[in-house]
């Protein structure tokens, strides 16, 4: 297996982790499940920096994200399977 450019922590996140730099959109990336071990393949549609995040799932305004399990904020804007996600669509739920 080569190296992953996606980590995806448990199985119920509907984000991923980039962990590579210089991701350049159409790239297919190897994603890998931290919580089993397991890979799938997911095609990126954006240029995305290392630490930043990726739809694994058709995401709309009002989900909420999960990444390590946890909620990390509500969806304020779209996001389609391997587009960006980041503060353009994502929000806190703090304030």
């Amino acid at each position: 297996m080569s190296a992953p450019h996606l980590l995806v922590h448990e199985l119920k996140d509907n984000v991923g982790v980039v962990v590579v730099e210089g991701l350049k959109a159409g790239t297919k990336m190897l994603c890998v499940v931290t919580h089993d071990n397991s890979s799938f393949e997911l095609t990126v549609k954006a240029d995305v920096p290392i630490g930043h995040k990726v739809a694994l799932k058709d995401l709309k305004a009002g989900d909420t994200a999960i990444k390590y399990g946890q909620d990390i904020g509500k969806m304020v804007g779209p996001a389609k399977v391997g587009e960006y996600v980041h503060v353009h669509n994502l929000k806190t739920k703090r304030w």
